[in-house]
């Protein structure tokens, strides 16, 4: 698939009132199944508007075309993930290093995982459609809103929260691309994810103030 501009990726028009809105959901539900069901190659928009059941006239008043719609489709996703890992970092506020990690991480690969054909498909389509850019806008995001969860554990960091979100991040994002690219990734899963709680229970010990402590005894 070849590269497409910007412009080309935008979405013509957002939805505003309620029937709009509950167009563009099914036009980006029938984009993933249709990308499920035949893949990116074969995907146009005119199968995806007949899944969605809206006239493709309808589709274009929204998405321009089919890397438009994939772009579309991926943004959602991500920022589902986003979304499910800063409702996370504000209900853990004030808790421990290691109940912060444990939270998150599970959140992070459940909203992830939850379904794993679909993150797989758009995985394979992310750099079709400038999928990095939208990665690093979430990115952003999420840092954010770990870095703010940090702060406030009762074990005070050591080191900049937001240097500290960072490697988590690194580490989290690491792991479920290893994931999405294994063939034997539901048989992996709940193993995978303990060793990356062990793994960021253990960075964020030695980030700690606590550490610091316990070294100098």
């Amino acid at each position: 698939m070849p590269q497409p501009s910007l412009a080309e990726l935008e979405p013509r028009k957002l939805p505003v009132q309620a029937r709009s809105t509950a167009s563009v959901d099914a036009i980006l539900k029938a984009t993933i199944q249709v990308l499920l069901k035949v893949g990116k190659e074969r995907l146009t928009t005119t199968r995806v508007a007949m899944r969605a059941g809206v006239s493709v006239g309808t589709l274009y008043q929204y998405f321009p075309n089919k890397s438009a719609l994939l772009q579309a489709a991926l943004r959602r996703h991500l920022d589902g993930v986003t979304e499910a890992m800063e409702r996370v970092c504000i209900e853990q506020t004030g808790r421990t290093l290691a109940e912060m990690a444990t939270a998150l991480i599970n959140a992070f690969l459940e909203a992830k995982m939850r379904d794993v054909k679909t993150s797989v498909a758009l995985y394979s389509v992310s750099s079709d459609v400038d999928g990095a850019r939208i990665t690093r806008q979430n990115g952003v995001r999420a840092n954010a809103a770990i870095a703010e969860m940090l702060a406030s554990a009762r074990e005070p960091l050591t080191r900049d929260p937001k240097l500290v979100a960072s490697m988590l991040q690194s580490a989290m994002v690491g792991v479920s691309r290893r994931l999405l690219e294994s063939d034997e990734l539901e048989k992996q899963f709940d193993a995978v994810r303990e060793e990356l709680i062990v793994l960021v229970c253990s960075y964020l010990e030695a980030c700690s103030a606590r550490h610091l402590e316990a070294m100098a005894r």
